[in-house]
């Protein structure tokens, strides 16, 4: 018998973060399971409401309205739109009059219908703002000719119905997504809405920063919020979780014991586009080169800086290299600290190269890295790809993951299968998915982070490096997709769907 999936792609919307990277090399996958399933992605806006058809699917339309109604889909998924309910009335007002609506009807129990995408005439537009950013081309039309469904409402409407009811005389009461027909739900972050009886949702966990580190995200009282009461009603609604890691698995049980029988562990899976190729190290300057990030305009431009770098990859220079956006979980002014100790105990022409966008809270890292930057010793890139990306990894004298907290942390797997050397910050995540293919230091320490990687630079380090090197190329093929999917097939072979007999008035 057919099992039928429908998966979460709201995140793959968004940019190169972990949770976008693995939504969309999550569905080129289970696409691949073969026969007795059918994989389908479920499209929704983050905050924004999407034009959408809802349960019509569109019978009797002549072709020319079909497809119009399909391209106005597309033309809201490229703005925030708020639906206009009264015209004339300002844009935060149609948003809070919209989430009321929502929350009437959550209260009478009408589902929220999804609607149907047709990709075919719109594949440029599916495979560049869904996929493209993770998922190798080779497979551009294995997954932009998909079928889609679309849920109207936004992801932050649906946790706000969720979390709040009308005063004292209804409590808080979510939205149910009609999935009728569909044996599963896999979702990526906890899911503020329920589903069909006939539905399991499955609940893809990575981390659970915003409940155990809400000091280190933004919007602090919304997300922590948001997350902690989508969690408690996807665990009293009998979901799966499948987690990224053991200790993410581990955080999830310490809040919720109960999930003990219904969580498991599934890795991340590494894109394709990463292997130890062979370019030559003055092909990594060149990236360098053409990647800076227009924030160097500020800070002693682009132009005359291009030339410095060219003239540092003829000389033999080195780099450490970091991946990942600029917020304060990252810990990127204590990498910057260890660096700048690096220069002044006998690596004094050492550059560090940071490649990620601004998040939030950037402001006070940014105030540390911008004076090394007018001085063009510090390199901002931006917008690199995945091609590129690995020749940086495997030329940089070591990839450094110096975070704090993480549930899995892509970039010292992708550094790992570019032939790159690691070193990352001594937390337990890191320790179960990197294992011995890296060094580790204290995060807390810029002294012993320094040490750590003074270690690996020096000439007497070389053993040791080449060392971390080879096993690193061992534990990356953990995660990849023909080590991995094998584990989902087994986990949908062996888990049943919704039983019908949820109580959906709770």
């Amino acid at each position: 018998m057919t099992k039928k999936l429908l998966i979460d792609l709201k995140p793959a919307l968004d940019g190169f973060a972990g949770i976008p990277q693995e939504t969309r090399l999550l569905f080129a996958n289970l696409k691949r399971l073969g026969d007795g399933y059918e994989v389908e992605g479920l499209i929704q806006h983050g905050s924004g409401v999407l034009s959408s058809n809802g349960a019509d699917n569109g019978a009797g339309l002549p072709p020319n309205q079909k497809i119009y109604r399909d391209a106005r889909l597309v033309s809201s998924l490229c703005r925030s739109a708020v639906r206009t309910i009264v015209p004339g009335l300002p844009r935060p007002v149609q948003r809070k009059l919209g989430v009321e609506l929502l929350r009437w009807q959550a209260l009478r129990g009408r589902p929220v219908g999804l609607g149907r995408f047709e990709s075919d005439l719109f594949d440029d537009f599916v495979w560049r703002h869904l996929f493209a950013k993770s998922v190798a081309v080779a497979d551009k039309t294995h997954v932009a000719r998909s079928r889609f469904r679309v849920v109207s409402p936004s992801r932050r409407a649906l946790h706000e119905v969720g979390l709040t009811g009308f005063g004292r005389l209804f409590a808080p009461r979510p939205l149910t997504i009609d999935t009728d027909g569909y044996d599963y739900l896999l979702v990526q972050t906890p899911f503020p809405a329920r589903v069909s009886p006939r539905t399991r949702l499955v609940v893809r966990y990575h981390d659970a920063v915003p409940i155990l580190m809400p000091h280190t995200i933004a919007d602090r009282d919304f997300h922590m919020a948001a997350h902690h009461g989508a969690l408690c009603r996807n665990i009293a609604d009998g979901a799966s979780f499948v987690c990224i890691s053991q200790t993410t698995r581990a955080d999830l049980l310490a809040l919720f014991p109960s999930a003990e029988s219904r969580s498991t562990v599934i890795y991340n899976m590494v894109a394709d586009d990463y292997f130890a190729g062979e370019e030559p190290a003055s092909r990594a300057f060149d990236i360098i080169t053409n990647r800076l990030d227009v924030e160097h305009e500020a800070h002693g431009g682009r132009g005359d800086l291009g030339r410095t770098i060219e003239a540092c990859g003829r000389a033999g220079g080195r780099y450490l290299l970091m991946v990942s956006t600029v917020e304060p979980r990252k810990n990127h002014r204590m990498l910057i600290s260890a660096w700048e100790k690096l220069r002044c105990t006998g690596f004094p022409d050492l550059k560090l190269v940071l490649v990620g966008g601004n998040g939030w809270d950037y402001e006070k890292i940014a105030e540390a890295m911008h004076p090394w930057m007018r001085r063009g010793e510090i390199w901002r890139l931006s917008n690199v790809p995945a091609g590129e990306l690995r020749v940086l990894y495997r030329h940089a004298a070591a990839t450094i993951c110096p975070s704090l907290a993480e549930g899995f942390d892509y970039s010292g797997v992708e550094a790992m299968r570019s032939g790159g050397v690691v070193v990352a910050s001594d937390i337990p995540v890191h320790r179960e998915v990197f294992a011995d293919g890296a060094g580790y230091f204290d995060p807390y320490a810029p002294d012993d982070a320094a040490a750590a990687i003074g270690r690996l630079l020096a000439s007497e380090g070389d053993a040791e490096r080449e060392a971390i090197r080879g096993r690193g190329s061992v534990v990356a093929e953990r995660y990849t997709g023909r080590v991995v999917l094998p584990k989902w097939r087994e986990f949908f072979a062996a888990s049943g769907a919704g039983d019908g007999k949820r109580d959906m008035s709770a």
